[in-house]
């Protein structure tokens, strides 16, 4: 059966954003969808968050997707960056994700040290990347890295903010039909 966990952002948990909606449409075909509320979401720390995805994720295979939004993509770099040889998921699709820090002190767990993309891209089979033309917090140039460093598709929306809740005057981002379309791609299925 494919999977997919969706890794929420920093201070975000299942209910936020667009995260049931994105549940619910690939549960509509046929998905296993999780949405965890991973620890301490307002102090996110790289350990505790890799090793919570684990557990979530189960066995690595070709039939598990993770979308990861905002430091939930690095969560999930890390996590890919810590599979062993031979083993690799089917697709993972990063929304307003970044490969260094921001400038946020809460967030520099994940940074620490560099990202060891060749072993990355062995761990999944296909990547994607959403990012948005006015989001406050993750610069654009993103999109360019993660193809770079990973053969992502990348889309590139407009102004979509970070794709939040809604928070400092940026409206709710309730769904994202990007995402769903992606993950659908990944699997060899058309949405």
């Amino acid at each position: 059966m494919r999977r997919a966990v969706i890794v929420h952002c920093w201070e975000g948990y299942p209910e936020y954003c667009w995260y049931p909606w994105l549940k619910n449409e690939l549960g509509k075909k046929g998905f296993d969808v999780s949405v965890p509320a991973f620890p301490d979401t307002d102090n996110p720390k790289q350990d505790k968050w890799v090793e919570f995805l684990k557990k979530e994720a189960g066995s690595p295979d070709e039939n598990l997707y993770l979308v990861g939004h905002s430091i939930g993509s690095a969560a999930i770099l890390r996590y890919l960056e810590g599979l062993k040889k031979g083993e690799q998921i089917g697709g993972v699709l990063f929304v307003a994700g970044f490969t260094e820090n921001p400038g946020y002190k809460e967030v520099q767990s994940f940074f620490e040290t560099p990202f060891d993309f060749g072993k990355i891209r062995q761990s999944a089979r296909h990547f994607g990347a959403i990012f948005s033309d006015n989001d406050p917090h993750v610069n654009i140039k993103f999109a360019d890295i993660f193809k770079e460093k990973l053969g992502a598709e990348s889309q590139i929306l407009h102004n979509m903010g970070h794709f939040s809740g809604s928070i400092e005057n940026e409206a709710a981002c309730l769904e994202l039909p990007g995402a769903a379309e992606a993950i659908l791609k990944m699997s060899g299925e058309n949405s």
